[in-house]
C-alpha cells in the first residue's frame, strides 16, 4: 500500500475494509465495572486528565436522541436508492446521496443491492467501504470504494458542508477554530483546548486536534458583503480554543447560515465548532441546538456534506462531487438572491 504525502492540513482518506464494529459486549460492561477503570473515574484520578471546554449534551437530548434513533432504524430498514441517488461512479469508487434520518450502514447495503441489479452479479458487502462517515442526520456525499480499490489513499481531499445554526449572531464573516476534540470520561465528544492535544483521557484515548474554517453566508435571511471560497479567506479571524466559550446564546437568536470546510474530520467537529461559537445547528439537541423553531419540530440536525474534491486514487484526474441541496438548504441560499 502507498501513501501519498501530506500536504498543508488536509487529512488522508484510508480505503480499508474493516470488520463492523461492536457496540456493546459483556468484555465491555466487565471492564466498565472492573476495579480498575472505577479507580480511573475517581475524582482525584480525573484531575490528572484535561477538562472539556464544552458543555456535555443537555438532559432533554437523550430521550430525542432515543426516540430518533428508533425512528431512523426504521426507515433505514426499508431504504433503498435509487439512479437517481448515484452522483458519481466508476469502476473504483461511487457516490450517492445520503438523505437524512438514514444509517451510512444502511447505505452501503443499498449500494451493494444497487449494483448487484445493474451487473446482474452478486457484490459482496465486504468488498464495499465507505471511506466518509457521515451523521445519521447529516445528508450529502458519500463516497464507496469497490473492491478494486480496498487498499487505496485519497490525499488532498477537500469538503464543504452547509449547516443552518441558530444563535448569537457572529461579529465575524470568516473564521478558523481551531481546538483540542476527544471523548470525556461519559463518552460525550467534547471540544478540548488545543494545547491538550496528544494528552490521555480516561479510557485510554487521546485528544486529537481539530480545525474547521467558517463563513457566513447570511444572517437572518440577509446575504453577507463576501463570502470566501475557502483558499480565498477575506478578514479571516483564528481561534485557538484555550478556554470555554465566552459565547452566550441571548434570547434574541438569529438564524445564521454558514459553510464549512474542514481541515481535520473528528467525529462531530462541525456541530462541535457551531456549538463552541454560540451558533448551535438548528435541530441538533445533543448540542445545545434548538429542536423547536418558529412553531416547527426538527427531527434531526441540519447539516449536509455539500461536495468532496480530491485527486482520483487511480487515474489521477481532479474529481468534484456535489450533491443536490435539501429543501431547508436550498430555500435559505434562494432567500439570498431574492
Amino acid at each position: 500500500m502507498t501513501r501519498a504525502p501530506l500536504v498543508g492540513c488536509q487529512r488522508p482518506l484510508l480505503f480499508r475494509i474493516s470488520k463492523p464494529v461492536e457496540f456493546s459486549s459483556i468484555a465491555a460492561v466487565a471492564h466498565m465495572k472492573s476495579p480498575e477503570t472505577q479507580l480511573e473515574n475517581t475524582p482525584e484520578t480525573l484531575q490528572n486528565y484535561p477538562v472539556p471546554l464544552s458543555p456535555p449534551p443537555p438532559l432533554i437530548s437523550k430521550n430525542l436522541e432515543l426516540s430518533r434513533a428508533l425512528t431512523a432504524s426504521s426507515k433505514s430498514a426499508l431504504f433503498s436508492l435509487s439512479r437517481e441517488d448515484v452522483l458519481f461512479e466508476d469502476e473504483w469508487l461511487i457516490a450517492v446521496n445520503k438523505p437524512q434520518g438514514i444509517y451510512c450502514e444502511s447505505v452501503l447495503s443499498s449500494v451493494r443491492n444497487l449494483l448487484n441489479a445493474d451487473q446482474g452479479e452478486q457484490v459482496k458487502l465486504q468488498e464495499l467501504h465507505l471511506s466518509n462517515r457521515l451523521d445519521r442526520d447529516t445528508s450529502g456525499v458519500t463516497v464507496i470504494t469497490k473492491k478494486f480499490c480496498q487498499e487505496v489513499i485519497i490525499d488532498l481531499v477537500k469538503k464543504t458542508y452547509l449547516a443552518f445554526c441558530i444563535g448569537t449572531a457572529p461579529q465575524w464573516e470568516n473564521i478558523t477554530i481551531r481546538s483540542g476534540h476527544g471523548r470525556s470520561r461519559h463518552g460525550a465528544w467534547r471540544v478540548y483546548a488545543f494545547s491538550d492535544a496528544g494528552q490521555t483521557l480516561p479510557g485510554g484515548s487521546f485528544v486529537r486536534d481539530m480545525e474547521t474554517l467558517f463563513e457566513v453566508l447570511s444572517v437572518n435571511g440577509k446575504g453577507c458583503l463576501k463570502a470566501s471560497s475557502g483558499s480565498e479567506r477575506h478578514g479571516e479571524k483564528l481561534i485557538v480554543v484555550e478556554e470555554k466559550s465566552e459565547i452566550t446564546c441571548d434570547t434574541d437568536k438569529a438564524e445564521v447560515l454558514v459553510r464549512a470546510h474542514p481541515r481535520s474530520g473528528r467525529t462531530h467537529q462541525i456541530r462541535l465548532h457551531c456549538q463552541y461559537l454560540g451558533i448551535p445547528i438548528r435541530g441538533d439537541v445533543k448540542y445545545e441546538g434548538v429542536c423547536e423553531w418558529k412553531d416547527t419540530i426538527y427531527e434531526g440536525h441540519e447539516l449536509h456534506a455539500e461536495s468532496l474534491s480530491f485527486e482520483h486514487p487511480v487515474t489521477g484526474q481532479s474529481v468534484l462531487i456535489q450533491a443536490p441541496l435539501p429543501l431547508w438548504a436550498s430555500q435559505a441560499l434562494a432567500q439570498l438572491s431574492s
